[in-house]
């Protein structure tokens, strides 16, 4: 999508995520990366595999990368306000909630995009709302909630 790093190549390089880590080889390997607007946008194309069975998008797979787009939105304002990872962690903040609704079927042979955008956030959570856009118009969105993760005695 750009020269630059995506901001999972930069902030979490060694995060294993099935959706977003770049270390999972096996993975979606989204990225996502800042926008003029301060939206945060990624492309994905879905795989064969990620049939519904009737032809569309899993609602799964649509699920887990609006969750792993809103980590980018979430890590990328973290960083933008020195929120980082406590030592042992690969994140700052962790997904606590995730509201998802589906408008629309997502193709399985085109490549979506996927926007996001900060709503609230402190130093100890933050809510992130991402899309899932195709052929002009939203197929799925999400509210996430994230919160700070922080070691336990």
């Amino acid at each position: 999508m750009r020269d630059e790093l995506s901001i999972q190549d930069r902030l979490y390089p060694d995060l294993p995520c099935f959706g977003c880590g770049p270390v999972n080889e096996r993975g979606l390997r989204l990225k996502s990366y800042p926008g003029d607007d301060g939206e945060i946008v990624a492309r994905f194309t879905p795989w064969p595999e990620h049939d519904n069975g009737t032809g569309f998008l899993n609602g799964g797979i649509i699920a887990t990368v609006l969750d792993c787009h809103s980590a980018a939105v979430v890590t990328h304002a973290a960083d933008e306000r020195g929120l980082h990872a406590f030592e042992g962690a690969l994140l700052p903040f962790l997904t606590a909630g995730i509201d998802v609704r589906y408008r629309r079927p997502s193709p399985l042979r085109e490549t979506v995009t996927l926007r996001g955008r900060l709503l609230e956030a402190d130093e100890s959570r933050m809510t992130a709302a991402v899309e899932l856009w195709w052929d002009g118009k939203v197929r799925a969105e999400a509210t996430a909630l994230w919160k700070r993760w922080r070691p336990r005695d």
